[in-house]
C-alpha cells in the first residue's frame, strides 16, 4: 500500500524461511501512524512470523522492516521505550498481583498512562490485589493489554487481544483501541474474529501463504456486493435453487444450513431474485429462517481468498 501519510511500520520483501521452506515470501506491508492496520490470516499463513520479524523476535532472511524508522533488530534499545507489544501468552510474572505488575512497568517508562485508570477501563481494578495465576484467563489478557500502552506507545502490535474475552470484556478493548487510535497511536492487530477486524481497522492486510493476497480499508474489500442470507432445514441441496435463478447469480453455503446468493458481477441483486428465492423455499415447503438481504462481510470476502478448507 502506497501512502503520503506518516509511517509507524514499513516492510519490504520480508522472507523467513524455516527448514527450507518460505513460511513468509516477498511480503511488503506498511502500516500508517495514527491508524489501526489488522492482518489477517489463516493458520499457517504467516502472519504471526511477519509480526515476530517487526518485533524484533525473529531476524528476516532477507528483505527490511523498520519500525519508526529504525531497525528492530540494531536499534531495539532505541525503539523499547516507544513500542507496545502484547503477546497472547501475557509473560506476565504469575506470583506478583495484577496491579503491582501494571505499575511496575508504568514505572518503567517516562511518562506513562495512569496504572489505576487503565485498571479502571479494563474492568481490572476489583482485580488488582490478584495474584495473576489467580485471575482467569480474560482478565489476563486485559492485563497484558495494559501492560502494552501503559507507556503510551507510538506502535502497538495486539495479537489476538480479545481471544477468549466475554462480550462486555471485547466492548472494554474495542474502546481502548479506539482511544490509541484517536490519541495517534498506530495499532497493528492480529485477529481471527472478521467481526472485529471490521469494526476496528482503518486498513486490512490478508495474508496468505507468506504473502499479501489483497489489502484495503474494509469498506473496498467487501464493497458494494449485496447478499440475501437465510436458513433451511439441514440436508435441504440448494441446486435446485441455482438452477432457478440462473446463472447471474451464485448460490453458496457459507455454513450448514445457511445459504448465500449473490450476484456474480459484485452488485445489488435483482429484486426479482428475492421473488424467486421465496417461490423456491415455497415449493421446497420451507420457511426461509433469518431472511435477509445485506452487504458481503469481510468474511465472505477472506474465505473467497483463503478457501474454506481447514489448515
Amino acid at each position: 500500500m502506497e501512502t503520503t501519510e506518516p509511517v509507524a511500520l514499513r516492510v519490504t520483501g520480508l522472507v523467513r524461511r524455516y527448514g527450507g521452506r518460505a513460511v513468509v515470501d516477498g511480503l511488503d506491508l506498511v502500516a500508517p501512524a495514527g491508524a489501526v492496520t489488522a492482518v489477517l490470516g489463516p493458520n499457517g499463513a504467516g502472519k504471526t512470523t511477519t509480526i515476530e520479524c517487526c518485533e524484533g523476535l525473529r531476524r528476516p532472511d532477507s528483505g527490511t522492516v523498520r519500525v519508526l524508522g529504525l531497525d528492530p533488530l540494531t536499534q531495539a534499545a532505541q525503539l523499547r521505550p516507544r513500542v507496545g507489544v502484547m503477546l497472547q501468552d501475557g509473560g506476565l510474572p504469575t506470583g506478583a498481583r495484577a496491579g503491582e505488575v501494571l505499575r511496575h512497568v508504568a514505572a518503567m517508562h517516562a511518562r506513562p498512562l495512569p496504572a489505576d485508570h487503565l485498571l479502571d477501563l479494563l474492568g481490572l481494578t476489583p482485580h488488582a490485589r490478584t495474584t495473576v495465576r489467580r485471575l482467569s484467563g480474560g482478565q489476563r489478557q486485559r492485563l497484558a493489554l495494559a501492560a502494552a500502552v501503559v507507556g503510551r506507545p507510538e506502535l502497538v502490535f495486539l495479537d489476538e487481544p480479545t481471544a477468549g474475552l466475554d462480550p462486555q470484556a471485547r466492548h472494554a478493548v474495542w474502546d481502548l483501541v479506539a482511544r490509541l487510535r484517536a490519541d495517534g497511536v498506530a495499532v497493528l492487530l492480529t485477529t481471527h474474529l472478521m467481526d472485529e477486524a471490521e469494526r476496528l481497522a482503518d486498513h486490512v492486510v490478508v495474508v496468505d501463504g507468506g504473502r499479501v493476497v489483497a489489502q484495503g480499508a474494509p469498506a473496498e474489500l467487501t464493497g458494494g456486493a449485496q447478499a440475501l442470507r437465510f436458513g433451511v432445514p439441514a440436508g435441504l441441496d440448494p441446486v435446485g435453487l441455482q438452477a432457478v435463478l440462473g446463472d447471474a447469480v451464485t448460490v453458496h453455503l457459507p455454513a450448514p444450513g445457511q445459504v448465500a446468493v449473490e450476484a456474480l458481477d459484485g452488485g445489488p441483486l435483482d429484486p426479482r431474485v428475492l421473488a424467486a428465492v421465496a417461490a423456491w423455499c415455497a415449493d421446497a415447503g420451507v420457511m426461509p429462517d433469518g431472511l435477509a438481504l445485506g452487504r458481503r462481510t469481510l468474511e465472505d470476502v477472506f474465505l473467497d481468498l483463503t478457501g474454506r478448507a481447514l489448515r
